[in-house]
């Protein structure tokens, strides 16, 4: 199981965070991002005035430059495989700094020295699907082929982008950036063209981490949520594979006709997506994330449809849920 999760009702007073990270070749870099991703946003100066956009995209590029060095080396250790569980917490005994004699950047992520301090970060590596929510504002944060997705009166609409290798600006980058594309993979690896880690194929030098051949940069979706809307979905492909936007919602609507237990409607959301056998579609690790808005019953709607078509869009309805509404959420994974 290489996916991992994060979601915390109180991020801050104000805001909740829900992030859903499918690792690749290991679990490592999922685990580190749903370790440190959300306190990146909280920490970042953008954060601090309002603009959770901005906090949010530059915690995903943080991401990867955390993940090296030496004190990068160790947390992956810890959280990776059971081989390198034992290394890592060695080296923290043995090199990690004193209090004291911290070397601490901005954000408070303390250098290290090491035998691992010319780690040039891992070569596993993960999406990362992010929605923050603070009052009435969702902020939806996505880097690789997860997806989040929002019912607004039954109707589903995707608040992320799957990034793979054939989109237009994907490719665009992959070839100015030295990579090609062959078998729909990105240079013959990776099915998708965004993702925290993967450090392999981000080592030129002469560019910024937006135009690397694979980038941790994700597309930014700002949302004003309103009365119509009924439920959030975060998923990894392993469901995206199995079902659409819209049939998701239209069975997680089913399922809420008769169960309350948000618990119970993931539980038949993976049912029904389990393939019947090994091999094949529906045995990808699944991850999700089910956030339900519960709404005043007086209030009037006047929403507007959501505009999918912009690469890196923002979206705004014309009513807002009243800030005294709460939701609730329930996640699960296999």
């Amino acid at each position: 199981m290489e996916d991992a999760h994060a979601a915390l009702l109180d991020l801050d007073n104000s805001t909740s965070f829900f992030g859903v990270y499918d690792g690749h070749g290991g679990q490592a870099v999922s685990k580190f991002c749903a370790k440190f991703l959300h306190q990146q946003v909280l920490k970042h100066e953008s954060y601090s005035v309002g603009d959770i956009g901005t906090a949010a995209q530059k915690s995903f590029l943080r991401m990867d430059e955390m993940m090296c060095g030496q004190r990068g080396w160790r947390e992956l250790a810890i959280l990776g495989n059971k081989m390198d569980q034992l290394s890592g917490m060695i080296e923290g005994l043995i090199w990690s700094p004193r209090s004291g004699s911290l070397k601490a950047v901005e954000d408070n992520w303390s250098s290290e020295e090491g035998p691992h301090s010319s780690y040039d970060g891992p070569n596993c590596g993960s999406t990362a699907c992010v929605a923050i929510i603070r009052n009435n504002q969702l902020v939806v944060a996505n880097a690789g082929d997860s997806r989040c997705v929002i019912s607004r009166k039954g109707q589903a609409y995707n608040l992320s982008k799957d990034h793979k290798p054939d989109l237009e600006v994907e490719k665009e980058r992959i070839y100015k950036a030295g990579g090609y594309i062959q078998y729909g993979r990105v240079n013959g690896s990776l099915n998708l063209a965004r993702a925290i880690g993967d450090m392999e194929l981000k080592r030129n030098t002469t560019l910024p981490p937006e135009k690397q051949i694979l980038t941790a940069n994700p597309d930014i979706n700002i949302v004003e949520l309103c009365e119509d809307d009924d439920f959030l979905v975060l998923a990894c492909d392993g469901i995206w594979d199995c079902m659409s936007s819209q049939q998701l919602v239209d069975f997680v609507h089913e399922q809420l006709k008769t169960e309350s237990k948000l618990s119970a409607v993931c539980e038949k959301v993976f049912d029904r997506c389990l393939a019947p056998t090994s091999g094949g579609e529906g045995c990808d690790n699944m991850t999700m994330i089910l956030v339900q808005f519960k709404k005043p019953k007086s209030a009037p709607s006047t929403s507007q449809p959501l505009d999918e078509s912009n690469d890196q869009q923002v979206t705004r309805g014309n009513l807002s849920i009243s800030q005294h509404s709460f939701f609730s959420f329930f996640l699960f994974f296999l």
